[in-house]
């Protein structure tokens, strides 16, 4: 009989337990953390494809600079050919060559010439190389000179012309290096394939 008599204030108080208020969360902040993230992630894009163009660009530079180094290398050997079909000639024979003969020489030496001219014109360059200090990246030694009157280290005879393409050697030069040594100094560079450069006279 109790029971019918309840009234709602004696209701238990699971009832009337006051709901938890949860923490309102501020819109202007949220939109001002989402407006970082977003500027975040536009700037490191905007720098990846900066990247991407500066570094598609120099492999375009590369690939119009570069492109012919293989062909470039295979005329340098048929240079050669031609030069050392000049060089076994003595220059009396020459001097004294019937017509047909010296018109042949003469056309080989005009083909030499130009082929040394298109090279140049699409970048091949020979490398200086005589009376320069050796520079193994530049040079090939191939033997030493004994000569006390020029610095140790001295190119001193080009067996080779070497040519590069832009920054790129194509050919190393191959020469011979003073061995001996002036007073001027000597090579930082030992020669190559003789474990450094005898200091002796």
């Amino acid at each position: 009989m109790s029971d019918e008599n309840t009234t709602p204030e004696q209701e238990p108080e699971t009832a009337v337990t006051p709901e938890t208020e949860t923490p309102e969360v501020d819109p202007v902040e949220t939109l001002a953390e989402e407006n970082a993230e977003l500027r975040d992630k536009l700037l490191r894009m905007a720098a990846e494809m900066e990247n991407l163009r500066k570094r598609t660009e120099r492999e375009i530079t590369d690939t119009r600079a570069y492109a012919i180094a293989g062909f470039a290398r295979d005329m340098l050997s048929a240079t050669d050919s031609l030069s050392r079909a000049l060089m076994v000639m003595p220059a009396d024979a020459r001097a004294n060559a019937d017509g047909t003969t010296k018109s042949l020489i003469e056309g080989i030496e005009m083909t030499e010439r130009e082929m040394q001219r298109l090279l140049a014109k699409h970048g091949v360059k020979p490398i200086e190389a005589e009376g320069q200090k050796f520079d193994p990246h530049k040079h090939q030694a191939m033997f030493e000179v004994p000569d006390p009157t020029r610095p140790e280290g001295t190119v001193v005879q080009v067996v080779q012309a070497g040519f590069a393409i832009g920054d790129r050697v194509l050919r190393p030069a191959m020469v011979g290096v003073a061995r001996g040594g002036g007073t001027t100094g000597k090579s930082e560079a030992p020669v190559e394939g003789e474990g450094g450069v005898d200091k002796q006279a």
